[in-house]
């Protein structure tokens, strides 16, 4: 039996989160843990379905069954919930790109399923926020060529922190000013070229390590760290449920 990727107080909880508990509609589910398991090795190992040990189950099952929860986003309804209360003292936004393997590439390559291209390749770019513990609060996938600046206000929708960290990339007048129209402080270092240079805490700014050491965790799954996944939707229910992991640690 392959290791288990959950401990029993992480399964206990989400367990009540997924489709199949005895409350719901249809047959009572009694391998969710298992299925669970199952897509965290995957994810963890980078290795194709096909590859997946006898002992979590056939491996077409798991992956149906694994498809099914993403269309109905099951994933994205656990990290939601467990997302829910978040620290907003800092919120710390940043990009990172992922190949995309050959074998996952879109067959028309649309930019519709999160890929571009560019001179390595075919690429994702993964845009987070975190909050103040370094936990992800949202995540959305775009074409690898993407500008991080282009998806910041997406990120900060919805969010009322005190403080807003970025790199060089997201220095903009625009975007300062919707960061202030929230209430917050954009802690963001001036470009070069900036014949105005706005004053930065420094020292509050140390803390936007967080967002990077949360790619960092992220890219330990090796199925997030190179793209296999066509679908975007498949691949962003896999960094959603890694997502969830890191919240449950």
């Amino acid at each position: 039996m392959p290791r288990l990727m959950l401990r029993d107080d992480q399964w206990e909880r989400i367990e009540h989160m997924l489709p199949g508990k005895a409350s719901d509609r249809g047959v009572t589910a009694k391998d969710n843990r298992l299925f669970v398991e199952a897509v965290l090795w995957i994810a963890r190992t980078g290795a194709p379905w096909r590859d997946l040990p006898d002992a979590f189950g056939r491996w077409h099952t798991v992956y149906m069954r694994y498809n099914r929860w993403s269309k109905k986003g099951v994933w994205q309804q656990v990290i939601d919930t467990l997302a829910d209360d978040p620290d907003m003292e800092q919120l710390m936004i940043d990009g990172s790109i992922v190949k995309v393997h050959q074998h996952g590439a879109a067959k028309n390559g649309s930019s519709t399923e999160a890929m571009g291209k560019s001179r390595g390749g075919l690429s994702t770019k993964i845009h987070a926020a975190v909050d103040a513990l370094g936990n992800p609060v949202r995540l959305i996938l775009t074409p690898g060529q993407a500008s991080e600046y282009g998806a910041a206000p997406a990120l900060l929708a919805g969010f009322s922190p005190a403080a807003v960290l970025g790199d060089k990339g997201y220095d903009s007048t625009a975007l300062r000013d919707i960061i202030r129209a929230v209430g917050a402080e954009p802690v963001i270092p001036p470009r070069k070229n900036r014949l105005e240079c706005p004053e930065i805490d420094w020292h509050c700014y140390k803390d936007r390590n967080l967002v990077e050491r949360f790619f960092q965790k992220i890219k330990q799954f090796r199925r997030l760290a190179t793209r296999y996944e066509r679908l975007a939707r498949n691949y962003q229910s896999l960094l959603n449920l890694v997502s969830a992991v890191i919240w449950l640690a």
